[in-house]
């Protein structure tokens, strides 16, 4: 089961959907959209997605890291993203963080990729921090989504 929904952010890409499939079965890409990555490190000894694969992420600060792990990936239409761990306290205070990653087919070549965030807030201080969370989550996945698009679109 899936913790309370805290919110979701999409963008239109203008590529076909295998295309878009492709690139974000990638691992190895994460750091050319992320703009909080700047490496990762495939420590399943896979560059592609799949259930259990989990890998890290450097973060562009050049002292953090958080490994992320894939849960369930329903080919050409979803991914859900659990963090196992991190060095800056995320995991501690929203030990049941889930994204989910949804593709949706607007056309034959536009496609809409939506991610959603999902994390229990009852402990007083994540309820206190949710309003500044949220809105930085925002705002970072939005990033995320255009930078994704850019890459996508340039590579066609």
């Amino acid at each position: 089961m899936k913790p309370k929904f805290q919110s979701k952010q999409s963008v239109i890409i203008n590529a076909p959907l295998d295309k878009v499939w492709d690139f974000n079965q990638d691992l190895s890409k994460i750091a050319e959209y992320h703009p909080r990555v700047n490496k990762v490190e495939l420590i399943s000894d896979k560059q592609f997605r799949e259930v259990g694969v989990s890998y890290q992420c450097h973060l562009s600060d050049g002292k953090n890291t958080c490994i992320e792990k894939d849960i369930e990936i329903v080919p050409k239409e979803k991914i859900v993203t659990v963090f196992v761990s991190d060095t800056m306290g995320l995991t501690k205070l929203l030990p049941d963080y889930v994204v989910e990653s949804t593709l949706k087919k607007v056309d034959d070549d536009k496609i809409k990729v939506e991610i959603s965030h999902y994390y229990s807030s009852s402990k007083l201080k994540v309820w206190l921090l949710n309003f500044i969370i949220k809105r930085k989550v925002a705002r970072e996945t939005t990033d995320t989504l255009n930078a994704m698009k850019k890459s996508i679109e340039n590579e066609l």
